[in-house]
């Protein structure tokens, strides 16, 4: 573990409901905001759930008019508009980029499922004469990611992890290995997706979505007692990832340092709770010890609550296994209780919101959070913002948990630094 090169967080961009920066976007989940509303994307009228955390999103105002948008789909440009901001925020952006390998590893879900549909469809009702060549590019999964490389002309490793609602997460872990074995210096890591039909209704017919089972109204309020599912929504999130030395050599700002990461999977698939949770404490458990850290050294939380009845749950028994009776007293952020389930972005969400939360002292609340559910051992969760105590001789550490749809569970640990610390990285507790 010595050899391993150290892993530095030197910029983040995003693209969501709630604003284009990660200041902004604290600012709003502080404030109690959501970015919830009536879906314009799609119709919605024979729907029972008709709402959504869509993006007001214009391409030409977030990537310029002098440039062709046209083959790119939905997921690729809000991609690109979230790689951009985090080239600006690292400061990569001034530098030459085509003089150094930088990489791109991002997570998704779906990719863009509608660009898939579209294609499909076109090809079966009018003929596979018919077909557009511009559909077929995006039908693959890793297009988005691709399309951005080439948009911003990231010559380094180009990888898609298909990791369902972990991708995100799944993505920071495996460009932290890239970077941490020497493979490349420099990559943007983080997760991005679209809202479309067709997932959308896939969710609605699944009886995932608030409001969409048993007739009941719409609460998606994570690990709140009446929650009945969660609020679908779309973006992208980002982080620049760099070895110490390189972000160090180019006078770069550390944001955070990225100490570890662990996976598990749930082999009843989030039929059976102690089976859930034992998984989450794995995977967690599994993040810690490659950080070199126990449970007791972690000062804030990062959770995957979407408003799911089981998952919130089984999330809070998961974690309950690892930290004890310190789960109740641990300041905890949920960014889907504003930001809503965005999926294979989720994860890049999470993290980027849990740095900015962090660095700027206070952890935004649960709006419409009465009371918490049954085996919820969650006491720090409230509607409104806790804020942080001040900053100690020590980087704050942070664990991220993301929980998916389908029994896997990915923990990412983190380190982060105060504002304008241009100190020694956090380490020695760590080492």
């Amino acid at each position: 573990m010595s050899s391993r090169r150290r892993v530095v967080v030197t910029g983040m961009g995003l693209v969501s409901t709630l604003g284009f920066s990660p200041r902004s976007v604290h600012e709003n989940l502080v404030r109690g905001l959501d970015g919830f509303g009536p879906i314009q994307l799609f119709d919605t009228e024979q729907l029972s759930v008709r709402t959504a955390g869509e993006i007001a999103f214009e391409a030409e105002e977030h990537l310029g008019t002098g440039r062709n948008l046209r083959p790119l789909d939905r997921t690729a440009r809000l991609v690109i508009a979230a790689a951009a901001r985090t080239l600006d925020s690292s400061g990569l952006a001034e530098v030459e980029i085509g003089s150094q390998l930088v990489g791109l590893v991002l997570g998704s879900m779906f990719g863009s499922v509608h660009s898939i549909a579209a294609f499909d469809r076109r090809a079966l009702i009018a003929g596979p004469s018919y077909a557009k060549p511009l559909q077929f590019a995006n039908s693959v999964i890793n297009a988005a990611a691709g399309q951005t490389a080439i948009w911003h002309g990231l010559k380094g490793i180009n990888s898609t992890i298909a990791g369902g609602s972990l991708a995100g997460l799944s993505a920071l872990g495996y460009a932290t290995d890239l970077v941490r074995d020497g493979r490349i210096d420099t990559v943007l890591a983080g997760g991005g997706e679209e809202l479309c039909n067709e997932s959308f209704f896939g969710f609605l017919k699944a009886g995932r979505l608030a409001g969409s089972r048993n007739g009941a109204p719409a609460r998606s309020v994570p690990f709140d007692a009446d929650r009945n599912g969660f609020a679908l929504a779309e973006g992208a999130a980002l982080c620049s990832l760099e070895a110490e030395e390189t972000a160090r050599g180019r006078g770069a700002e550390v944001l955070a340092e990225i100490l570890g990461h662990g996976n598990a999977f749930d082999a009843s698939r989030g039929r059976e709770a102690a089976s859930a949770a034992a998984a989450i404490a794995r995977g967690g458990a599994a993040a810690l010890a490659d950080a070199g850290l126990n449970a007791e050294e972690i000062d804030l939380l990062s959770l995957s609550g979407n408003g799911s009845p089981e998952g919130d749950r089984h999330e809070a028994l998961g974690l309950a296994e690892i930290f004890g009776e310190r789960l109740a007293e641990i300041p905890c952020l949920v960014v889907k209780a504003g930001l809503g389930e965005s999926l294979g972005a989720s994860g890049g969400f999470q993290t980027v919101m849990l740095i900015e939360a962090a660095r700027r002292g206070s952890i935004p609340g649960i709006p419409g959070l009465k009371r918490l559910g049954v085996q919820i051992p969650l006491k720090t969760l409230s509607t409104g913002p806790r804020h942080l105590s001040p900053w100690g001789d020590r980087p704050r550490l942070g664990l991220i948990h993301a929980l998916g749809l389908d029994g896997g569970t990915s923990s990412l640990v983190v380190a982060i630094h105060p504002p304008s610390n241009s100190g020694s990285l956090a380490g020695e507790q760590a080492s």
